[in-house]
């Protein structure tokens, strides 16, 4: 059985695969171009490398384990026309994403970004009185892993946690839930819109100028799951009409974000590259989810953990 690996992997880490599993042939490249596909029975990839061409050639190929969340890239139709498996490592972004979600709404809260501008200036004094996380609501829009943890985080803080969800089924850590239908009528209420929504037809530029205007003036959104979950024009109006006090935005349209786009200029938006879900502990993490998944691939098992339904593209 052979294993091809198509993304950095440290040497320990290679060397503890091949001691615990004698009988599978590792296989290590930076470029999938550069390698045979012959008799590859399984590629581990953080899915930006896979092309229908390739899939179309790898005969062999049966699953197919990536190293991330997100599917987005991967050319689903051609895997699911052959039939092979798809597992991510859904659950190993949900601690630094949730972590980076409640550091940033304390950080606003509480005033840090005005403390840090004015040490720099030794100015002595308070631009404005600090808020509290506490006692606000906050609507998570996603409520898959990471949604879950950031509200069991936001309700040590006495936050009252609204789950948003396709179909509105409950989730843990939210003190209730509602179907993406009713978010109009949720928007009003919240302080916190915070959305982790993935990459689908179904939430593709799903927040429009009314779901801004419907939100309070005072309200924060965040979002940390996918950029074209709305256009940046309608973030930027939004923002600059004072519909909203602050976006924190982790994800974009078009990425890296252009030099040119007023979001980087706008005092009330923080704008980051991409690394909410970004930590040490990531890869450690995926490798964990594939060696599960490996072990029961080797008995015969093919009831893999975080299976991925590529029809809903997730």
């Amino acid at each position: 059985m052979k294993v091809l690996f198509t993304f950095k992997v440290k040497t320990a880490f290679k060397e503890q695969l091949s001691k615990d599993y004698p009988n599978v042939e590792f296989i290590y490249t930076a470029s999938i171009e550069d390698v045979s596909l012959e008799g590859v029975e399984v590629i581990a990839t953080e899915g930006v490398d896979l092309t229908e061409e390739i899939i179309e050639h790898a005969s062999a190929l049966k699953w197919v384990m990536v190293a991330a969340v997100g599917v987005d890239e991967l050319p689903l139709n051609a895997l699911q026309k052959k039939g092979i498996i798809v597992t991510n490592s859904h659950g190993v972004h949900k601690m630094p994403l949730a972590e980076s979600v409640l550091a940033h709404l304390l950080s606003l809260e509480r005033g840090l970004p005005g403390i840090y501008a004015r040490q720099t200036e030794m100015r002595w004094e308070l631009d404005k009185i600090p808020g509290e996380v506490n006692s606000s609501t906050a609507l998570i829009v996603g409520t898959g892993a990471i949604g879950g943890e950031i509200g069991r985080l936001l309700q040590a803080f006495h936050v009252h946690t609204i789950g948003c969800n396709r179909s509105g089924h409950d989730s843990p850590s939210m003190n209730e839930t509602i179907s993406f239908s009713e978010i109009m009528m949720k928007l009003p209420e919240a302080d916190y819109v915070i959305s982790i929504l993935p990459s689908t037809p179904a939430t593709r530029w799903i927040y429009q100028a009314e779901h801004f205007q419907a939100m309070k003036n005072s309200a924060i959104f965040m979002n940390v799951g996918r950029g074209d979950a709305v256009k940046e024009q309608i973030v930027v109006d939004a923002l600059e009409n004072q519909e909203i006090r602050h976006a924190v935005l982790d994800v974009f349209e078009t990425e890296p974000l252009s030099v040119d786009s007023p979001l980087w200029k706008l005092p009330n938006c923080t704008v980051s590259p991409h690394m909410s879900s970004i930590s040490d502990q990531y890869i450690i993490r995926s490798l964990g989810i594939m060696e599960t998944n490996l072990d029961k691939w080797l008995t015969g098992d093919k009831e893999l953990i975080n299976q991925v339904d590529l029809k809903k593209g997730y």
